[in-house]
């Protein structure tokens, strides 16, 4: 995608053969900023510090950890051990598992002198076959955003509201609720996208809104809260989120916030979308409540804030009394019962079983 009119991937391997290269999102949005990933340790690291984030590139990135452990040794013993480190960075995003868990059986068929080159190959087809699925998630989407615009008056917008980042940031290109914006934005539809800011982290304030203006998409910040708000106004056509795990019903687990849109959507009768690549189906799942585990992060996520100064330096600062706990879950768990549709690279699909099972009977074969 566009960055001040250059086109970029999220992750890519460096010229230099030896190391791979990522977009640092801890930096937004005031800074753009390159960092070279040289062991399976950094990539860990990237993975865990989230400067790299969403469900599609942490598997990207998972998947050239791997190759970055094979090019240090090829053994077994270091294929499993990467495997295992990687694991545990982030335990909510199922992409994170589906990458080394096909990394790990194709590479232990693969002679030890031969896996380094296995590896990085692997992991540039996760990368492209993620594009691919992105892509055609934006061209279902895109009839979404169509349909709805010829119920406009001439020249008005679709107005869209999204959750967190689930832009080409949180994948490797195109994004996954963001990939229909963009095509029907360049298809010529007019579209305008109010961003939740996504707090503890803000990545809509940091990420969204700076991917979408990179792009000239019409947007515009709100506060979290803000989303029932607008629903009730009618300035809501259509919410569209993406998410990190969904299970064989339809149930699906995104960014905290997520579940209160989705009330406040079925109260108001704005249809709920989610953009859902079938890495992040996981089949082995039926609850979504009781079964995906919810990552509880540190909770200075909460109590810190980093911005930009006046003097243009950019600090964290305390916003929270001192004594006060903190909880600081990453995610929850809409049930499908409140979701309109999942846009997936097969089309848009009912949440439960037998839609999913019927449009990807592949996974569920490998599932079983």
């Amino acid at each position: 995608m566009n960055v001040d009119g250059k086109k970029y991937r999220t992750i890519w391997p460096a010229e230099d053969g030896g190391s791979v290269e990522i977009i640092d999102q801890t930096r937004f949005p005031y800074r753009f900023e390159i960092v070279s990933l040289r062991t399976v340790e950094d990539a860990a690291h990237a993975i865990r510090d989230m400067q790299v984030r969403g469900a599609p590139l942490i598997g990207a990135t998972a998947a050239y950890g791997v190759a970055l452990a094979m090019k240090a040794d090829p053994s077994d013993e270091n294929l499993h051990a990467a495997c295992s480190a990687l694991l545990q960075t982030r335990p909510t995003a199922v992409n994170l598992h589906w990458a080394l868990d096909r990394a790990l059986k194709s590479l232990v068929q693969v002679a030890p002198e031969r896996r380094a080159d296995a590896a990085l190959e692997l992991a540039a087809a996760v990368c492209d076959e993620d594009i691919a699925i992105n892509m055609a998630i934006g061209m279902h989407g895109m009839k979404l955003v169509a349909a709805l615009s010829a119920t406009k008056r001439r020249g008005e917008p679709v107005n869209i509201l999204t959750h967190c980042n689930a832009g080409w940031l949180a994948t490797v290109d195109w994004g996954t609720a963001t990939a229909p914006i963009y095509m029907a934005h360049d298809g010529g539809i007019p579209v305008h996208v109010w961003v939740d800011e996504t707090r503890p982290r803000n990545q809509g304030a940091f990420l969204t809104a700076w991917e979408l203006g990179q792009h000239g998409v019409p947007h515009t910040v709100v506060v979290d809260n803000a989303g029932g708000h607008l629903m009730q106004r009618g300035e809501v056509d259509m919410v569209i989120v993406g998410t990190d795990r969904t299970t064989a019903t339809g149930d699906v687990c995104n960014k905290i916030g997520t579940y209160l849109k989705a009330l406040a959507a079925r109260d108001n009768d704005v249809p709920f979308y989610v953009a859902l690549p079938s890495p992040t189906i996981d089949f082995s799942l039926s609850d979504g409540l009781r079964e995906i585990p919810i990552e509880e992060r540190g909770g200075e996520e909460v109590s810190r804030m980093s911005g930009r100064l006046s003097d243009g330096s950019v600090d964290t600062i305390d916003i929270v009394a001192d004594g006060s706990e903190v909880g600081n879950p990453a995610f929850d768990v809409t049930p499908a019962c409140l979701v309109t549709g999942l846009i997936t690279e097969r089309g848009v699909l009912e949440p439960n079983r037998k839609a999913l099972a019927d449009a990807f009977p592949e996974r569920v074969r490998t599932r079983a």
